[in-house]
């Protein structure tokens, strides 16, 4: 790690230590049956269970559910503005992270994406979602450094503050 760290001219071990903890983002999504419908379309998912209220009871689910990688787009398709948290990271989080990484070029991938359920998301549910860089790190990897940056975001139910589902993200730059 200090090979690599050392090969990157714009972030230090430290500078990357120094933003674990940074909120990244603060919002609360709707969960609501088109957008639901609409994306389990998009991945090619055809189960009767994510459209129709009947089918999700017949299979023993209290209401229609979301598929598993929906929680990647919940803020694209549920986030209204008039029910957005005050305290919420203004500005670009993510810009201000990558930043001093692409000021020199590079590429950015995306890295893994993980989904951990503590219950299914269901239409219908209104989610608390706070995201923070968990960790960031080098690598070498066959002369060029790569920076990861991990973030997660835990999602809540809005009655109850129960964890729903935690939604982990790898954000790579390629130096």
């Amino acid at each position: 790690m200090a090979q690599a760290a050392e090969a990157n001219d714009d972030m230090s071990d430290d500078d990357l230590k120094r933003i674990i903890g940074k909120p990244m983002s603060k919002s609360t999504v709707v969960v609501e049956r088109s957008a639901v419908s609409n994306f389990a379309t998009a991945v090619v998912d055809s189960s009767p269970v994510y459209r129709d209220p009947r089918a999700a009871e017949d299979a023993g689910l209290a209401a229609i559910p979301a598929p598993p990688t929906f929680p990647f787009v919940m803020n694209t398709w549920g986030q209204f503005p008039e029910i957005q948290p005050d305290d919420a990271p203004t500005g670009n989080p993510m810009g201000e992270v990558l930043g001093p990484l692409m000021a020199k070029g590079g590429i950015i991938l995306h890295g893994e994406q993980e989904f951990i359920y503590h219950r299914p998301v269901y239409v219908g549910d209104v989610l608390l979602g706070e995201g923070t860089v968990v960790d960031a790190y080098t690598k070498d990897s066959k002369g060029k450094t790569m920076t990861f940056v991990v973030t997660e975001t835990v999602w809540k139910d809005e009655r109850t503050g129960d964890p729903v589902v935690t939604s982990r993200f790898n954000v790579i730059h390629r130096a």
